[in-house]
């Protein structure tokens, strides 16, 4: 197992052709995927011939960006995954983070706790100038993550969708926190 970061409750590790169950359990709870697909059944195929090997693709492309899954140390539950990547157009030092976490694992920090930590290894390792991350503007809980961390609301922006799920019609949401930004936030004993 190769351990790409280490929190106080989780590992961040690479991803592997045996993770197609973890991935497909969390891909075809409805709730889960209710903000990106409408809660459509997930597709094993897909799954296994699309997604993760885009996954595993990252790690050769990138060095340090990609997909990780997180894991509940305690326990060595699969608790879903985080993704710290450039996007086609983006540098690398304006890396997106984004999460997808099951539900059982809700409220209970790992979002905050693993954006935190990547956070930190992006400004202070990889040279990052800005980091941000995306959803719908309905999506209240990632919204609450992203406040959490430091990011602040960027814009609200609509894109077409040739099936729109409910709350489409609200439009997305950038939220971004940048060096400086990250650099004048209150230590943590003072939060």
């Amino acid at each position: 197992m190769r351990v790409f970061l280490e929190t106080e409750r989780l590992l961040l590790r690479q991803f592997t052709d045996a993770d197609v169950d973890h991935l497909f359990a969390l891909y075809d709870d409805p709730e889960v995927m209710r903000y990106l697909n409408g809660g459509e059944p997930a597709d094993r195929a897909e799954i296994e011939n699309h997604d993760l090997p885009a996954f595993l693709g990252y790690y050769e492309r990138f060095p340090g960006y990609g997909f990780w899954a997180a894991i509940e140390k305690t326990s060595g539950d699969f608790l879903g995954w985080f993704h710290f990547r450039p996007l086609r157009g983006h540098h690398t030092d304006d890396p997106e983070l984004g999460y997808r976490l099951n539900r059982s694992s809700w409220g209970n920090g790992y979002a905050t706790e693993g954006s935190l930590a990547l956070l930190e290894k992006g400004f202070t390792e990889f040279g990052a100038r800005r980091i941000w991350a995306a959803t719908m503007a309905v999506n209240r809980g990632s919204r609450r993550v992203m406040e959490k961390i430091g990011m602040r609301h960027v814009r609200t922006y609509h894109e077409h969708f040739d099936n729109p799920i409910p709350g489409t019609e609200e439009g997305e949401v950038e939220y971004a926190i940048t060096l400086t930004e990250w650099l004048a936030r209150p230590s943590p004993a003072s939060r």
